[in-house]
């Protein structure tokens, strides 16, 4: 007995090839997205906008630097705090967290960077731009002066303390040199070295913190607005090729999507594989609907079959072409198309009409049409009435289908079988003619197993 082969969880090759079959849907959905996306730009266009362009020193800036310091600033000026101080200098009861929805920077350089902001209309967007870039140098400034304060401060405390030690030092020298004192000349040198070292020690202390007093000037003054905020040009054109590009996206990614659902669910095979296994019988033809050399071709394939005995056409999703394939299998025959048997194997077909038609059948199935449960109706309605199935002429296939539709089993219908059945009669049962062929087939031949030969020994 056969094992049959595990089916995969989900057929890739088939999976592609319903896709393709469903090209339509993609394709009419990426294009109503690409005309959405385009007509939003006309129907919805973006806001007033204005820009500034900020350049803002670093006083730890050098050559190697990454962007890390201009990065920062950004992050900075995406701040509540800055959007706040914004808002309030234009007295507007906005929420800072919604104010930043309506502005970005991006860094052009190491030191400078760009501000786009939203408005109501263009005079709004400007005033809003305007007062983001003045908070923003305002709190860079400030931030700057506080950590100078900060840095003097600590060099006082310092100094402070290096005095105190210096005014201990002195009394101690004193003390030592006083005129009854019987000091060292060890002690005092110490204390000499010592004096001298917090002397001068109290000189760069007071240096350092006179020049932290100062600040930094050169950040200070040299961050500024370099590009005073102005009104962006709407880009209609631009604005609408890029909503169309983007509808154009997303309508193929959806359409894509549905259509792989919908060859999954829907379960309609397109492989001539699988249309075979379902229905039983071997593909023996396939054609497109609108080539008449292609059908000319099969019906030439199809009236060889014919010319045994009385085989009707069934048709399943393609009423109009199996009624041309009959008239051109009749061509070939030079009988007329009125006697070959054309009828339907599609939901209301009368199955116990069906043999009136020929004793045999050919099946002409549109690929795609009907799912695997109607056609594993059809293969058990047609052995119901005992009509063989001779084969499948598969209409519209996948182009890229590479799958055999071959069954390798069944000989007595399959075409390979046709010679052999020729040399019965016809009022002998089918079970002497599938005896028969089974029969005409070439015997095993069994053949004994070769002894070993025995090791001879050489004198």
């Amino acid at each position: 007995m056969n094992t049959p082969a595990p089916q995969p969880l989900v057929d890739l090759h088939g999976l592609l090839s319903g896709i393709r079959r469903r090209r339509r849907l993609w394709l009419s959905l990426a294009l109503l997205g690409l005309i959405v996306g385009a007509a939003l730009a006309v129907v919805i266009p973006s806001p007033p906008s204005a820009s500034a362009r900020i350049l803002v020193v670093h006083e730890q800036d050098t050559p190697s630097d990454p962007g890390t310091l201009i990065k920062t600033d950004i992050a900075v000026l995406q701040t509540t705090r800055v959007a706040g101080a914004a808002l309030k200098s234009l007295g507007i009861a906005e929420r800072p967290e919604d104010f930043l929805k309506n502005y970005s920077a991006v860094a052009v350089s190491n030191n400078v960077l760009d501000l786009t902001v939203k408005g109501t209309s263009e005079a709004d967007a400007v005033a809003r731009a305007k007062a983001v870039a003045d908070a923003f140098i305002s709190d860079y400034v400030h931030r700057i002066q506080d950590a100078a304060a900060s840095q003097q401060q600590a060099l006082t405390r310092q100094r402070d303390q290096a005095r105190t030690e210096l005014s201990q030092v002195d009394t101690q020298i004193s003390q030592l040199s006083g005129k009854y004192a019987n000091a060292s000349a060890t002690q005092l040198e110490s204390l000499y070295s010592q004096r001298a070292d917090l002397a001068s020690r109290i000189s760069n202390l007071t240096a350092e913190a006179e020049q932290a007093g100062i600040g930094a000037p050169k950040v200070t003054s040299g961050t500024q607005i370099m590009d005073a905020a102005r009104p962006v040009a709407r880009q209609m054109l631009k604005t609408g090729a890029t909503n169309a590009g983007l509808g154009l996206a997303i309508g193929l990614v959806l359409g894509i999507a549905l259509a792989a659902v919908a060859g999954v669910v829907r379960d309609r095979p397109v492989l001539r594989r699988d249309v075979a296994e379902h229905l039983g019988a071997s593909v023996i033809a396939q054609l497109k609907s609108r080539s008449e050399k292609e059908r000319e071709r099969v019906a030439a394939t199809t009236a060889r079959l014919m010319e045994n005995g009385r085989v009707s056409l069934l048709e399943l999703g393609c009423p109009k072409l199996a009624a041309e394939l009959a008239k051109d299998i009749a061509g070939k025959l030079g009988t007329e198309a009125d006697t070959i048997g054309v009828g339907s194997v599609s939901p209301g077909a009368p199955w116990t009409d069906l043999p009136r038609l020929g004793r045999e059948t050919v099946l002409v199935v549109r690929a795609g049409h009907a799912n695997t449960e109607w056609l594993h109706t059809i293969a058990r309605q047609l052995a119901d009435c005992r009509i063989p199935v001779l084969g499948v002429v598969l209409v519209d296939p996948d182009p890229r289908d590479r799958t055999d539709g071959t069954l390798w089993d069944g000989l007595h219908t399959a075409l390979r079988g046709r010679e052999r059945k020729r040399f019965v009669r016809p009022e002998e049962a089918p079970t002497k003619v599938f005896a028969q062929v089974k029969n005409s087939e070439e015997p095993t031949k069994i053949l004994a197993p070769v002894k070993p030969v025995k090791d001879v020994e050489v004198s």
